[in-house]
């Protein structure tokens, strides 16, 4: 499947977003832009992208309360560039939803690849149509999650990573093996993206409790899930 798609470039420097639409363009996708938070909300209201990369200092309505906006009204994946590089903005992306975080300068080869991974994710299904096993029922044809008869809507990370759990019940999965199935990033970086996802994953899924949610970690061997017995 190709990974052409409509990707809205978000920055309210007019030279970034330039060299950013050229790039993804010369990767196949079609290019938007938008010099703001407010002006990218009206945008994705009016047409929504497949994706957004979505700069974090910016004046006015900066990239993080641009994302809580978007979560408000779509899953689409977000793309989160800054220029800081501290770890805490890093945590504070992932804890807010956002897909992914790339730090200022980085080259047009990651950024493509960051974008198509984020694309395939999204568009990756499991193998068998629909799963179900009395506390879980995962339908790939309409994208659809129901968790102890609750009907969950799940964001592109937090489908690929319980996805991924589901192929491999039972089985600890670890944060490098997560890495590499759902965020495909073979190379292990950045394993608190596992972490938050799996805490927004139990947080939507209303198995927020350690104890009885079957989504399952343990320290160094990673997450599983755990089917129920019967």
């Amino acid at each position: 499947m190709s990974d052409r798609a409509r990707v809205l470039v978000v920055d309210d420097e007019p030279d970034v977003r330039t060299v950013l639409r050229l790039v993804l363009e010369r990767a196949g996708h079609e290019v938007q832009e938008a010099a703001s938070g407010p002006e990218a909300v009206a945008l994705i209201a009016a047409q929504e992208p497949d994706l957004v990369v979505l700069d974090v200092l910016m004046p006015r309505q900066d990239g993080w309360v641009t994302l809580a906006r978007i979560r408000d009204r779509s899953d689409m994946p977000v793309l989160m560039l800054t220029a800081r590089a501290a770890e805490a903005d890093k945590v504070r992306g992932l804890g807010s939803g956002a897909d992914d975080y790339l730090t200022k300068p980085f080259g047009n080869a990651e950024l493509v690849a960051r974008v198509g991974a984020l694309l395939r994710r999204r568009r990756t299904p499991a193998e068998a149509p629909v799963y179900e096993d009395g506390r879980l029922r995962i339908d790939v044809r309409d994208r659809s999650v129901t968790a102890d008869g609750r009907a969950v809507e799940l964001p592109p990370t937090e489908w690929g990573l319980l996805t991924a759990l589901v192929r491999h019940p039972g089985e600890f999965l670890s944060r490098r093996r997560l890495l590499e199935l759902v965020w495909g990033d073979p190379l292990g970086v950045g394993p608190d993206r596992v972490k938050f996802s799996v805490l927004r994953l139990r947080r939507r899924l209303g198995w927020d409790d350690p104890e009885t949610s079957p989504i399952e970690a343990r320290r160094g061997a990673g997450y599983r899930y755990r089917p129920p017995e019967g």
